[in-house]
């Protein structure tokens, strides 16, 4: 009886995964239904902070959870050796995120940049709460902050890897925040052609500067609010 019992629940969970997540308004003024959150690592990957992910602060819309994970996969074989660390998201049911002005229908999301140390060997960029979970970061003219440079051919083989797994789920990316000022390096990789041709970063300087991460808004049909 126990075992029935237990595997009733197992389907229940498992029917309740699988549901899609509903977004309704926009990144800056909506709310999310059903949001799931992202695992805390990967082989690639990690969160940058288990403390947020327990308070709930990496929640994403079901389809974006997909694309972030089919896009990390993707760079086990496409950047061998490169790691990556993403940031807040948004609380499960949407809403207000402070201190963001978005992230409030599961389509955003933060990814602190990749960096290398001195030595060249891809790293991930400390976040504690000495430095604001890593948003009190500030990297230099010369893209470097106490020893770490940022990685722009990894962060640029990361965003090309979002669009396509996105473009596989029939969705997009709707634009990428990044300083203005540190976008040319994107553009110098290998991948600058496909990023000029598919991506739309923001060309305006935002409310905070955006050097140690980059702002992804991804883009799915949404209920209106």
């Amino acid at each position: 009886m126990r075992i029935l019992i237990l595997i009733m629940i197992l389907m229940i969970a498992a029917l309740g995964y699988a549901k899609e997540s509903i977004c309704y308004g926009t990144t800056s003024n909506g709310r999310l239904k059903g949001g799931v959150q992202l695992p805390s690592q990967g082989k690639n990957f990690i969160s940058y902070s288990v403390t947020a992910a327990l308070l709930g602060r990496t929640y994403v819309h079901s389809k974006v959870r997909k694309i972030i994970i089919r896009s990390y996969k993707t760079l086990e074989t496409q950047a061998p050796g490169k790691v990556f660390k993403y940031a807040e998201t948004g609380f499960r049911e949407g809403g207000r995120f402070r201190p963001h002005k978005t992230h409030r229908n599961g389509l955003s999301v933060d990814f602190m940049v990749p960096v290398v140390n001195q030595e060249g060997d891809s790293v991930h960029l400390p976040t504690n709460y000495f430095n604001k979970l890593g948003y009190g970061i500030e990297f230099n003219s010369k893209s470097k902050y106490a020893g770490y440079t940022i990685d722009y051919v990894a962060m640029a083989a990361h965003i090309v890897s979002l669009h396509k797994a996105a473009k596989s789920y029939g969705a997009n990316l709707w634009r990428v925040i990044f300083d203005p000022k540190l976008q040319p390096h994107l553009f110098r990789t290998k991948y600058g052609k496909y990023l000029k041709r598919h991506i739309q970063f923001s060309k305006r300087r935002s409310w905070v500067r955006h050097d140690e991460h980059y702002h992804v808004d991804f883009k799915i049909r949404c209920r209106p609010l």
